[in-house]
């Protein structure tokens, strides 16, 4: 399809209530001149980000004029905003508007899938007078064909198809489709090569996240996540490496090898769709492996001269290997798109020894890099018997099986459990949420409970794992009624039957691990639908939940979503408000909440007391509420934004609190950034005030503020 279009084309974008769980399919047109692009379906994605990273568009640039030096014919694979694309355009001497006839041969070929993003590189191909000079197709690039979507076999290949690991993106099948069947025979390519790199290391939080087993082992409460013999009934999933911002667990990891280089894949040849590889790697400290945090560096000219690395700042890069440096200094180098990942072993007690050779069997297929452990010393593997089958496996995000484990949160649960069970005589319990910790608590620890798990995302998964682990946590299934909340609303409004007298949520719902912190009051509206079949002296846990806000510096988040305006040359202002961008806004435009770890947003501060903004009481049913609060500086500072979350008052005589933080490392927090950063003094009569208005028709929170 080429940028003037030719047929109106419809794209269905899934959406989901929060408060509901509900699905419906919302259908996006093509036609963007009677309609524009939904702010929410591209506010919260990497673009932005992507676009703001000044070391990846400089090195981008350098690598694409040095490869595009003469007409040819460039294909741009997931094209974005069409960045790449106009960088080629302008190589080329396409962006000439006198219409040099010595480039007449010479096209370029932007390749986007997504309708929505689509639909914003028109406007930005526009706005650079760009429009008539790239071919755009609305198509997977597996799906593109010669002689029909574009002319004829590409010269050169352009693609940004990386994550965080590199693979998981499809770069290896869109390669190998685009070599087969989309490029001439040797053709140049932009990036030319990536390697990864891996390090192992000990630290604390990484084992917290996937070692349950041996944390539970430390524990008195008799409760069992993962009985013996069932290490595969639960946790983080295997063979995957997970995303994370490892430079904020500098100061806590201890390093136990050098970097090893682990595979290459060259882009201009076409890649295999798996390898493998052994790699003995000389230890360097004593220690117990605990995780393998990996990155990758970017070769993106033949000649070895233009690179970009994830890698942690701890890394010393060899003298022969330089990055393009950008004009700022190396603390702009935090984005959120690319991060590090880090690989968990399924040894959990995986200890080495100085100047000890490891073996490590690297593996990868055409989406992820895996790892096996082998040492010369087989004993000190200690390998966890699995009894379980995948079927029954379920997969907890790393934070959550460090919630699962941690001592202080479990026994604030148990306490507050036990107390609402000494009230009740005969204990009809609902868990709302997902928790299988406190479904398995309850039965536990009463012995005249029944125990209705709702369990809206887990489902038969869920019940399937109670039955592999009640026997060893000391419960039978004859106490958990499996029953669909639509059944159990039409059984139980008869009069004559029992009441559930006790509900109960962490909140945790599975699979929605990337909520802002008030749509887990999900549980909330399930408790008003319910309203009719509880009981007058229904016990909730938690019973309220408390909105809190601070306001933070954030100087690398900030510079990550601040609004663009040239892009390495190309105006990029049109975007701001479609992607959410925050700086320079309109009056009328507001950026989105985003939700982040706050933790792991590079450097950071607390400028404010904490305040409470809204109160959210769960013994009454879901209603709209407000609030309104001044917050004072304890710090001066520049300030970018406002955090917030939730604080659950887990039972309401003792009012024990489960704060969920910028402290907590386990949950994510909302990010509202500012307009423009203000400057903030600390001191007495220094403050802003916020106001916060709670929706329960669509379950978002408005904030406003005044300085």
């Amino acid at each position: 399809m080429s940028s003037s279009g030719e047929s109106t084309q419809r794209m269905f974008q899934l959406k989901t209530d929060p408060l509901t769980g509900k699905s419906e399919w919302v259908v996006i047109e093509e036609d963007e001149e009677e309609k524009t692009t939904p702010k929410a379906l591209l506010a919260t994605t990497s673009y932005l980000d992507m676009l703001n990273d000044t070391r990846r568009n400089r090195a981008y640039r350098h690598a694409i004029d040095n490869a595009v030096t003469k007409p040819c014919h460039v294909l741009d694979i997931g094209a974005g905003t069409g960045l790449l694309s106009m960088m080629a355009a302008r190589a080329m001497g396409l962006t000439d508007r006198k219409g040099d006839s010595s480039c007449s041969n010479g096209k370029v070929t932007a390749c986007e899938s997504y309708l929505p993003m689509v639909k914003l590189m028109r406007k930005v191909l526009r706005s650079n007078g760009m429009d008539g000079k790239i071919r755009l197709v609305n198509k997977r690039s597996d799906e593109l064909e010669v002689g029909s979507d574009i002319h004829s076999r590409a010269d050169i290949l352009i693609s940004e198809i990386l994550d965080s690991e590199l693979l998981g993106e499809g770069l290896i099948p869109t390669l190998q489709h685009a070599h087969d069947n989309l490029l001439v025979e040797n053709p140049l390519t932009v990036p030319y090569r990536a390697t990864t790199y891996g390090q192992l290391v000990e630290c604390t939080y990484l084992r917290d996240m996937h070692d349950l087993v041996n944390r539970e082992a430390e524990l008195s409460d008799g409760i069992r996540l993962v009985p013996s013999g069932m290490a595969g009934v639960l946790g983080v999933k295997k063979q995957q490496q997970f995303a994370m911002h490892c430079d904020a667990l500098k100061e806590e990891i201890k390093l136990l090898s050098e970097p090893f280089k682990v595979f290459d894949f060259d882009f201009w040849k076409r890649p295999d769709s798996s390898r493998e590889t052994e790699l003995h790697i000389k230890t360097t400290n004593d220690g117990t492996v605990h995780a393998i945090i990996s990155w990758w560096l970017l070769q993106l000219d033949s000649e070895g001269t233009i690179f970009y690395s994830t890698e942690p700042n701890w890394i010393r890069r060899p003298d022969d290997v330089r990055e393009l440096q950008s004009s700022s200094d190396s603390s702009d180098n935090w984005c959120d798109h690319w991060k590090q990942s880090v690989w968990f072993p399924q040894s959990l007690d995986l200890h080495v020894l100085k100047d000890e050779e490891v073996h490590l069997h690297a593996f990868h297929t055409e989406t992820s890099i895996s790892y096996d452990f082998k040492t010369l010393n087989e004993k000190r593997q200690v390998a966890h018997v699995d009894a379980c089958t995948d079927d029954f496996q379920i997969a907890l995000s790393p934070e959550r099986n460090a919630l699962y484990g941690d001592s202080s949160w479990r026994r604030l649960m148990l306490n507050a459990i036990e107390k609402a069970l000494r009230q009740r005589i005969d204990p009809l319990c609902l868990v709302a949420d997902d928790s299988i910790f406190l479904a398995i608590a309850i039965a536990r620890l009463s012995k005249s409970s029944n125990v209705i798990p709702l369990f809206p995302g887990l489902g038969k998964k869920g019940l399937q794992y109670l039955h592999k682990v009640c026997a060893a946590n000391s419960f039978t299934m004859d106490r958990i009624e499996t029953i669909s909340k639509k059944d159990l609303l039409s059984t139980m409004q008869d009069s004559h039957q029992r009441k559930i007298n006790l509900l109960v949520a962490e909140p945790f719902y599975y699979g929605n691990d990337n909520a802002l912190p008030w749509q887990n009051l999900r549980f909330w509206k399930e408790r008003s639908l319910m309203d009719s079949i509880l009981s007058k002296d229904v016990l909730i846990i938690p019973c309220k939940g408390l909105l809190k806000v601070c306001a933070m510096y954030l100087p690398n988040l900030w510079r990550s979503r601040c609004c663009l305006k040239e892009v390495e040359g190309f105006d990029h202002s049109i975007v701001n408000t479609t992607l959410g961008a925050c700086g320079d806004l309109p009056l009328t435009e507001e950026s989105p909440f985003l939700p982040f770890y706050v933790w792991q947003c590079g450097e950071t501060k607390i400028l404010s007391e904490t305040a409470t903004v809204l109160e959210f009481d769960f013994s009454k049913p879901m209603s709209s509420c407000s609030g309104k609060t001044p917050i004072r500086f304890r710090e001066s500072g520049m300030c970018h934004g406002f955090v917030l979350w939730i604080d659950w008052v887990i039972e309401a005589e003792d009012n024990p609190v489960l704060s969920t933080g910028p402290d907590n490392r386990n949950w994510k927090q909302a990010v509202k950034l500012l307009k423009k950063p203000v400057e903030v003094k600390e001191g007495e009569f220094s403050s802003t005030e916020i106001e916060a208005l709670f929706d329960p028709s669509n379950g978002e929170v408005i904030l406003q503020h005044a300085f």
